[in-house]
């Protein structure tokens, strides 16, 4: 059983909680949760919360069935706030909307490399799922991993022209439908994105004990 004593819950037995996507480091909702909360997330591996509006513990997306599975559980310096790092089953905002961080005060920042490439994979998921008619990614599905195999080799060869030739515009664009092909080619394999990054991570972690 996690020690969870040195956790600082407020004097209506709550402590806040950031939702953050593991995959995409995109901050997905604020909730509150109490000590059983906490205990049931680390229990289920799912997220659950107090609801202050109904006085009751709330299994996130036990009615929708967004789900949101704990991947870690983190606490701040002062051990009064946590942060989950989960995989998002679908819509984290009531909304519809991924996030419920959605609007803005302020002119939109760019986009981070962990939310872009976390919505090329839910967009390239929810193709292969529906296989939609006139989809890209469904004609590629049908016509076979050899054929999507193929086009990522075409997509890196014009890379490679792209930056031989010095034509910065279009390596951009050539190397974004590299990614874009080879972000295909993994989920026909039932791989992801963070299956790439995790050989990246224990290649640099490897690296830097060796050094």
């Amino acid at each position: 059983m996690t020690d969870l004593s040195n956790l600082k819950f407020d004097k209506q037995g709550l402590i806040p909680v950031i939702t953050q996507d593991a995959d995409s480091g995109e901050v997905l909702m604020f909730a509150f949760a109490n000590l059983e909360a906490v205990e049931k997330t680390l229990e289920t591996k799912q997220a659950h919360y107090w609801s202050r509006s109904r006085q009751e513990l709330w299994h996130k997306g036990a009615t929708s069935g967004h789900v949101q599975d704990l991947l870690e559980l983190r606490y701040d310096c002062d051990s009064d706030a946590l942060l989950y790092r989960v995989k998002q089953t679908g819509a984290a905002c009531h909304t519809g909307e991924q996030s419920c961080f959605y609007r803005s005060l302020t002119e939109p920042a760019p986009a981070s490399l962990g939310e872009i490439m976390g919505l090329l994979e839910r967009v390239i998921d929810d193709r292969l799922k529906k296989l939609p008619e006139g989809s890209y990614v469904t004609k590629m599905h049908e016509r076979g991993i050899g054929y999507i195999a193929q086009k990522v080799v075409e997509e890196a060869g014009e890379s490679i022209v792209a930056a031989l030739e010095k034509k910065d515009g279009d390596l951009k664009g050539e190397a974004a439908d590299l990614l874009f092909h080879l972000t295909v080619l993994l989920k026909e394999r039932g791989l992801s994105l963070m299956d790439v990054m995790a050989v990246l991570e224990a290649r640099h972690k490897q690296r830097s004990v060796e050094s």
